[in-house]
């Protein structure tokens, strides 16, 4: 599975970390935030984007899983804050006909 929606689509999460990020969606800046989430002084497209982002999520959810003190909750859901919004700024596929 490569394609970052059906990534997205597949994740399974603890409901209260996707609340949170829902929650944080409306104050999201994608310039100020991706610049402190990713430290690139020039922001890429958001599929390269998107695609940095789970790699880091995934990297927080195995810390998160394996009960490793260095886990940072705020961090997780800051990322998944960024992964939805940049998801939303993907072009959308074909819409099926009704």
């Amino acid at each position: 599975m490569t394609d970052p929606i059906a990534l997205m689509k597949a994740l399974r999460r603890p409901r209260l970390l996707i609340r949170a990020a829902r929650f944080g969606l409306s104050d999201y800046r994608r310039e100020r935030d991706l610049k402190r989430l990713m430290g690139a002084p020039r922001l890429p497209a958001p599929p390269q984007v998107l695609s940095e982002l789970i790699a880091q999520e995934e990297q927080l959810e195995a810390t998160r899983q394996a009960g490793d003190a260095s886990y940072s909750i705020a961090r997780h859901i800051d990322i998944l804050i960024a992964m939805m919004a940049e998801a939303r700024l993907l072009p959308q596929g074909p819409r099926p006909q009704h």
